[in-house]
């Protein structure tokens, strides 16, 4: 007779299995990193992954299907419950440069993880999926200066913060802080806010 499966549990496990892959993708790079690399640093088997994934193919997408969908629904859920323009603003930007460590592991493998989409199209749909999310929160963004424009405002929000995370990631000593104001002041221009009182 099958073992009964607790759904609540097989979902904890599967994110634990899904954070130990992030993380062992970070330290090996997504093309070197192995089934037995990331059993290894989860602790289990391989045949525990391939019981719950399938194959790397199908762990590694549910790990950035995760991690991408994380930061889209925590910065999304910070930005509406910020009061005010220049609060939604903030909030976005702490949750693009989120703590130097986390930003250095998430940029590191997203910016692997799409070098490797370019040519998956299983993978490129999850990225597809990843900027439709921020999109949204873009969006929402890019119309506090109004409806007009809003969704060439939203491409350049999301460009500056894809350039500023690739220079983040080749600064031998960043300064979160900097970065952040870096963002923040970009921000600001594309939305056409001049640096004292804005017109709304």
């Amino acid at each position: 007779m099958a073992r009964k499966v607790n759904p609540i549990q097989d979902r904890a496990r599967r994110a634990a299995l899904e954070k130990a892959a992030y993380l062992a993708i970070y330290e090996r790079g997504y093309a070197g990193v192995t089934l037995a690399d990331i059993a290894a640093h989860a602790g289990v088997s391989r045949g525990t992954l391939v019981y719950h994934f399938g194959s790397r193919a199908g762990l590694l997408a549910a790990v950035m299907r995760r991690f991408s969908r994380t930061i889209a629904v925590a910065t999304r859920r910070a930005v509406r419950q910020a009061g005010s323009p220049d609060g939604k603003l903030r909030a976005y930007v702490d949750n693009q440069f989120y703590g130097l460590e986390n930003t250095r592991r998430f940029y590191t493998v997203s910016l692997d993880f799409l070098a490797a989409a370019t040519r998956d199209p299983a993978l490129m749909a999850v990225q597809r999926a990843f900027l439709a999310d921020s999109l949204a929160v873009d969006l929402e963004l890019a119309r506090l200066s109004g409806e007009a424009g809003a969704a060439g405002r939203a491409r350049l929000l999301r460009a500056l913060v894809e350039g500023l995370s690739v220079r983040f990631l080749a600064d031998p000593d960043p300064d979160l802080g900097a970065y952040r104001e870096d963002c923040l002041s970009g921000l600001q221009a594309v939305l056409g806010w001049e640096a004292e009182g804005r017109r709304f």
